[in-house]
Formats: C-alpha cells, structure tokens, sequence
C-alpha cells in the first residue's frame, strides 16, 4: 500500500526573517528538521530586491506536517484569518505549546495566541471538541461558555462546568 503524499503545503511570507522562523518552529514541534533552502541569486535582483546568498525560501516539517516560508519583503502580513491549530492531549502539553508560542508575541481569546511573527496558533484540548460536539446542548453549551472566558485553556476547568459542577 503506498503511503500518501502531502498534496497541499502551507507557505508562510514573511519580510525577511523566514529562516529565523523556520528554525524556531523546528525548535518548538518534535520529530521537526529544515529539508531544503533556496537562496537569492542575481537573476531578478532588480525585481526582488534580494542579496544574493541570502534566503529566499525555506522548507520544513513540524511533526511530518510540510511547511515552506518565503522572504517576500513587507507587502503582506499575517492574519487571524489564517491560524494553525495545535490539538493537545493534557494541560501539561497546552501550558508548553502555550508558553512556547507566545514568548515574544500576544495572548488572545479562547486558546488563539500570536507568536513573535505575527503567526496565529490556536491551542486547545482535544477533548474541548468532543464537549462542544455532545448532542447534549446544555453539556456542550456549559463547556462553550467556560471556555469563552479565557486566554489560554484549562481543560480542568472546562471539564467541570462540561459536568455541570
């Protein structure tokens, strides 16, 4: 049986720090590695901009997901329009992605954080899916409402009121 190959990679613009990035994001994921980098030459140097040497494109994987980022210049930044989800298994691997992530960037609401590149992640609880899927709607209704009131999640605290306690 062949395996799948990955048909659609998410490519991430950034000014110019996208190897920085790369490299942080490598740091923060397990099983991570840069798989190729594509430097400026002088060929379109007058439409790029570019120094010649240095990075234009850099490829990668975060736990076997591919990533590509790209040295763009300014023209663009990123959005909450776009965000990566990070789904954890327990609050102690919420806590790390959390604190990880938001070291140089900003909290936001109901498990969203910004790194220090503007990129959003969303980092949540499994389980806070399953809740919020129950057909029971006052269940799921407790468990929305409890999440709705924070920054980062406490799966503990969303359980109770998921329960009703």
């Amino acid at each position: 049986m062949a395996i799948a190959k990955q048909q659609i990679t998410p490519c991430l613009w950034f000014d110019k720090n996208a190897e920085e990035a790369a490299n942080f994001y490598i740091t923060v994921f397990k099983n991570s590695k840069i798989t190729a980098i594509v430097r400026f030459g002088s060929a379109g140097q007058e439409v790029h901009g570019g120094t010649p040497g240095a990075v234009l494109a850099i490829d990668f994987e975060l736990d076997g997901q591919k990533f590509s980022c790209l040295n763009g210049g300014p023209q663009f930044k990123f959005s909450e329009a776009v965000s990566f989800q990070v789904p954890c298994e327990t609050q102690e691997e919420i806590d790390y992605y959390w604190s990880t992530l938001t070291k140089g960037g900003s909290e936001s609401e109901c498990g969203w954080l910004r790194d220090k590149f503007g990129l959003s992640w969303q980092v949540f609880p499994r389980r806070l899916l399953e809740m919020l899927r129950d057909p029971d709607r006052a269940k799921a209704d407790r468990a929305m409402s409890s999440m709705m009131t924070m920054a980062k999640i406490d799966l503990a605290t969303i359980e109770r009121a998921y329960a009703g306690k």
